[in-house]
């Protein structure tokens, strides 16, 4: 019996909207940083310095463009999956233990959404699957499937 809600021939749809949905959101983050669209460069820069303001908007800018098309996206995603771990724990574990009291819920969200995109590549509607990139990811799920 199967109690899924949503067929499961839409995976990989809504795999390529994770992946969109969040390359989105992080390149958000950069243009709100490098851009001051929107603006929130001066509290930022309050509370990090121009130096790590600057590298840390670069890498969302960079990073959530290429997220969000879906070009070379798992070393991209496996890099920015360790820079979320990394923000976390300089940024808000030294605030308290619980991601709800020191605000970090967005950065290990977004470090294990990259986590997966890391193993699971860009889906389609990615440059990535254009060129072929996603043909290991595709043949690894369908013997996984074929096995189970």
């Amino acid at each position: 019996m199967d109690f899924g809600i949503i067929p499961s021939r839409y995976a990989p749809h809504l795999h390529a909207l994770l992946r969109i949905v969040v390359g989105l959101l992080f390149l958000e983050h950069g243009t709100g940083k490098i851009l001051n669209f929107p603006p929130i460069h001066a509290q930022m820069l309050n509370m990090m310095g121009s130096g790590m303001l600057y590298f840390t908007g670069a890498l969302e800018l960079v990073g959530g463009a290429l997220i969000l098309v879906g070009f070379i996206t798992r070393p991209v995603a496996f890099l920015l999956s360790g820079f979320m771990a990394a923000a976390y724990f300089m940024a808000h574990f030294p605030r308290g233990f619980f991601p709800l009291a020191n605000m970090g819920e967005p950065a290990i969200l977004y470090c294990f959404v990259f986590l997966y995109l890391a193993a699971a590549g860009a889906g389609p509607f990615s440059i990535d699957a254009l060129f072929g990139a996603n043909a290991g990811a595709r043949s690894s799920a369908s013997r996984g499937a074929a096995a189970a």
